[in-house]
Formats: C-alpha cells, structure tokens, sequence
C-alpha cells in the first residue's frame, strides 16, 4: 500500500483564494511575495478560514488550528503541507 502525499501549491492557494474569498492574485506574484501579509493580497481571516475548511473537506481530515491564523502565504503553506505530510 502507497501513501500519496499532496502538497498545496502555490498556484492552489491562489485557485483557493478566488474560490473561497473571492481575492484574484496572480500565483506569480504571491510565489515572489510570500511573505507578505495575506491582507496586502485582500484576504482577511474568514477567507482564509473558507480556504482551511476547503482543504479540510478536500483531504477529509481537520487542519492545525494554527492554519486559520497564518500571516502570509509561506507561512500558510508550511504548516498545511508539513500537516499533510505527517498525517497531523
């Protein structure tokens, strides 16, 4: 048996942030501005909570609580991925 290990992607985030918050940024520009504040994109933390409970939905398990109070994309992305790579 094979364990698959999915990854969000940058270019997923920005998919996640138009679906779920309606915020349309180009996922070129968030890869290079990953560190910048989700706020400076126009997301705010309900979107960014729609984002968590998309994911959750889509992996069929919860995410860290932390996730819904990450600051910036890189931020967002390590502990989503490192979540689903560990299987917490």
């Amino acid at each position: 048996m094979t364990t698959q290990v999915t990854q969000v992607t940058v270019t997923e985030l920005a998919t996640l942030m138009k679906q779920a918050a309606g915020v349309t940024v180009d996922p070129h520009d968030l890869e290079r501005r990953a560190d910048t504040p989700f706020a400076e994109f126009g997301l705010d933390s309900l979107g960014l909570l729609g984002i968590v409970g998309e994911l959750e939905n889509r992996h069929g398990r919860a995410l860290p609580t932390d996730a819904e109070r990450c600051k910036s994309p890189r931020a967002f992305l390590d502990l989503v991925n490192g979540a689903l790579a560990t299987g917490v």
